[in-house]
């Protein structure tokens, strides 16, 4: 089977882009990432893109074109992914089967996304709305933000479900990825410090987010612009960049699977089928098991999120993911598998076609060294992410591992 590899890494800081348009974010990204194996576009044979929110936010659904028009980028394959906010993690899904399949040697996973006007303001009705049609329709009903209080109604379900799961416990998860994305120089809230008291004190920006629910503002993930790129290789395009042995990660396993939409009938919204597979299927395919796995960053859209995506990548037992982040374990000097080291999307920020791209490219960053020293993971042998898209709907995970 012939193999995959990332070779290279590029993303911008994630918050406000200002008045950088969604067309130079794309070519930003794309040259970025080349930029660091020393390559232009006239190497790259294929190209899968995502920015989930345009076509409602910035009025364009054809983004292939967009990158087109940027020097070196016209008349090649170029697809758009979309798979809610799991569109990142599966336009690197797109490239590499297209790698597998020899039809292309070297590909790039390009994401991006402009959720806030050219002075930095977000208009909050408008951006939830665009976030809601990711929902089931039947769900949307008498729910002005729709995404906050679907989880918000996990939330509550996860705290009644499980007997060592609370509040207290789930601010754990937010305290730990704002603490991560402190020493993270491109993470959105790298000035915010968040204790678990603070996400227990409803005042100022934390307010319970929908009446009678347990979702606070802290528990939730950021609106953010951002964009980021990786460059993806077969062994054939491995040989032609000639990118040094030391910088090269190999996609050793990967999986998508898909949950029904609909939310409120699911038996198993606490344990979807539909995520577990797709991370026992990508175990398989890099041949290890979860004690293999040394840091991971999983999709904290919300601090639920957070807890059960630990459970789900097999770092915690079944209701025991809350428990993990109060104990300590999901710290980088935790002394278990440190989680969202990034700051997450809860810290780091969650610019929703790039998050799924920049999910592995962090743990790229992890397995080659290049994260600040406060975040640098030690002893490292894989690294895992887990992206979804919708409410527990679209599940992406890929493991890598350091050549």
């Amino acid at each position: 089977m012939n193999k995959i590899f990332i070779v290279g890494y590029h993303q911008s800081a994630f918050g406000k882009l200002m008045d950088v348009t969604l067309e130079q974010a794309f070519a930003n990204a794309a040259n970025g990432a080349l930029a660091t194996v020393g390559a232009t576009p006239e190497v790259v044979d294929t190209i899968s893109m995502a920015a989930c929110c345009a076509p409602l936010l910035n009025d364009q659904m054809l983004l292939s074109g967009l990158l087109a028009d940027a020097p070196g980028f016209a008349n090649k394959p170029i697809d758009t992914a979309e798979n809610a906010c799991a569109s990142g993690g599966q336009a690197l899904l797109n490239v590499a089967y297209r790698l597998l399949a020899g039809a292309a040697d070297v590909g790039l996973v390009v994401g991006a996304e402009k959720m806030r006007n050219d002075l930095g303001k977000m208009d909050g009705l408008q951006v939830g709305k665009a976030l809601g049609t990711a929902s089931h329709p039947d769900e949307r009903e008498g729910k002005t933000f729709v995404f906050p209080h679907i989880f918000a109604e996990i939330m509550q379900r996860y705290i009644a479900t499980h007997k060592d799961a609370s509040e207290e416990l789930l601010a754990h998860v937010a305290a730990t990825h704002y603490g991560h994305a402190n020493e993270n120089p491109l993470a959105q809230m790298r000035k915010i410090k968040v204790t678990p008291e603070d996400v227990m004190r409803i005042e100022g920006v934390n307010r319970y987010v929908v009446p009678g629910l347990p979702l606070k503002t802290y528990d939730a993930s950021q609106i953010s612009d951002g964009y980021a790129a990786l460059v993806v290789v077969n062994s054939r395009g491995l040989e032609k960049l000639g990118v040094p042995r030391e910088r090269v990660v190999e996609l050793a396993g990967f999986a998508q699977r898909t949950d029904p939409l609909r939310t409120a009938q699911r038996d198993d919204i606490l344990a979807p089928r539909g995520a577990y597979g797709a991370v026992a299927a990508a175990y398989e395919m890099a041949g290890i098991t979860a004690d293999r796995v040394s840091v991971a960053e999983v999709h904290d859209c919300f601090s639920v999120m957070g807890a059960m995506g630990v459970e789900i990548i097999g770092k915690a037992g079944y209701g025991e993911g809350a428990r993990y982040y109060a104990d300590g374990k999901a710290r980088v000097d935790g002394g278990a598998t440190p989680i969202n080291t990034s700051g997450g999307l809860m810290a780091k920020g969650h610019p929703i076609g790039a998050t799924g791209v920049a999910m592995p490219g962090w743990c790229y960053q992890q397995l080659v060294g290049d994260v600040p020293a406060a975040l640098q993971v030690k002893d490292l042998d894989h690294a895992a992410t887990f992206n979804i898209g919708g409410p527990i709907c679209a599940s992406v995970v890929t493991v890598l591992k350091k050549v």
